[in-house]
């Protein structure tokens, strides 16, 4: 049995199935509010949330209540409010957004990641949450650039069995590395490209963003815009990004890029999976270009590579392949299994779930007319 949790503007949604039997809405919580994250850690079978209120602000929460025990309404019996959730006292800036929750390497350490570019850490499995003070006092910080969605902290990957390694995803600060569990941080951006600044931009705005660049160059921060990032895990070394404008490996635990999206409709997108028994594969859905999020042609398309970038395959069996112009966010693509037993889903804007029980060469509908869908992450 294969459970997917999807975010959506509208409340969380868990729906179960098989991709041979179809799939079917088990539950659904924080009716009315956006949910902009949810995932069950595979440790404790725990479930954890975050949501965003237009009151009360960004919260995470959690539960160890299976779906059917969930209320559809305003979290009540089941669901906990994690504490610790917050930003130091006295600051010019707010928490705005907490957008991905991953599991540690060690029992119960939990880690969030949020806008203002921030790293939350838990040690009790999600019930409370300190705030790393390492990121947070980076003498880089001030300036830092946020990215279209804000300055968004969307990534986190972990080094199986190793808890002292940790790379992060900042849209617009780049990507950050730790060998000391998070006490200390470094950049990883060598060999990436920003190409954001067309031609036509007047001059005066054009002064404005490069003497803006020229500070957080001087700083040792360039805008660099990373939209989604993921670990080879039989290989931890090797590492996959989709950029704002490129799609790149790292063959050196993200110290250094080199761009791979040749052969791609478009180098344009959010979303990014791998295969965990293959580390030169990834999957991503490119999306038209910057200014026109949409998938390309009105054909929806999963690309894959088996070759470490040097070649990619569209896999769009079973997918909209007409007047079809979705968007599927950064978290909105994942997958359970691996090898000849992955399974991947992803999920749209336009309220549509996708599933493939072949590794993606086939395609069906999991799920229509939901919300749209800010995230969705599987497990079995």
């Amino acid at each position: 049995m294969t459970e997917l949790l999807v975010g959506t503007k509208k409340g969380l949604f868990a729906l179960s199935g098989a991709p041979e039997d179809g799939f079917s809405a088990s539950a659904r919580a924080f009716a009315g509010e956006p949910v902009d994250y949810a995932m069950r850690d595979p440790r404790s079978g725990r479930v954890l949330a975050t949501s965003t209120s237009p009151f009360y602000g960004p919260k995470i929460w959690y539960t160890d209540e299976e779906p059917s025990a969930w209320s559809a309404e305003h979290p009540g019996g089941a669901w906990r409010q994690a504490q610790g959730v917050a930003l130091p006292p006295g600051g010019q800036q707010a928490l705005q957004r907490v957008w991905v929750i991953v599991a540690g390497q060690r029992d119960g350490l939990l880690y969030a990641g949020g806008d203002p570019g921030v790293l939350f850490e838990s040690e009790d499995g999600g019930e409370s949450w300190s705030l790393n003070g390492a990121l947070w006092e980076h003498p880089t910080r001030s300036c830092w650039q946020a990215g279209g969605g804000g300055l968004c902290l969307h990534s986190i990957s972990t080094w199986p069995g190793d808890p002292e390694r940790i790379a992060l995803a900042v849209s617009a600060s780049g990507v950050w590395l730790s060998e000391d569990g998070g006490a200390s941080w470094q950049q990883g951006n060598s060999g990436l490209v920003a190409r954001y600044l067309p031609d036509e931009v007047p001059e005066e705005v054009r002064e404005r963003l490069e003497q803006s660049g020229r500070a957080a160059e001087q700083a040792g921060v360039p805008p660099l815009c990373v939209h989604r990032l993921h670990r080879a895990p039989l290989a931890p070394e090797r590492m996959f990004m989709q950029f704002h404008g490129g799609v790149y490996r790292s063959d050196d635990a993200g110290r250094s890029w080199c761009e791979i999206g040749a052969g791609l409709p478009s180098d344009f997108g959010f979303p990014l999976a791998i295969d965990p028994a293959d580390p030169d594969s990834a999957f991503v859905i490119p999306l038209s270009a910057d200014m026109d999020r949409v998938t390309p042609d009105g054909r929806v398309r999963v690309f894959e590579t088996r070759d470490a970038g040097a070649s990619w395959m569209a896999r769009g069996e079973g997918l909209p392949q007409e007047g079809a112009y979705l968007t599927v966010l950064r978290h909105a693509l994942d997958w359970t299994g691996e090898g000849s037993a992955l399974e991947l889903y992803f999920g749209s804007t336009s309220g549509e779930v996708f599933g493939s029980g072949d590794g993606g060469k086939s395609w069906f509908t999991v799920a229509s007319r939901l919300p749209p869908v800010f995230s969705l992450v599987a497990s079995s």
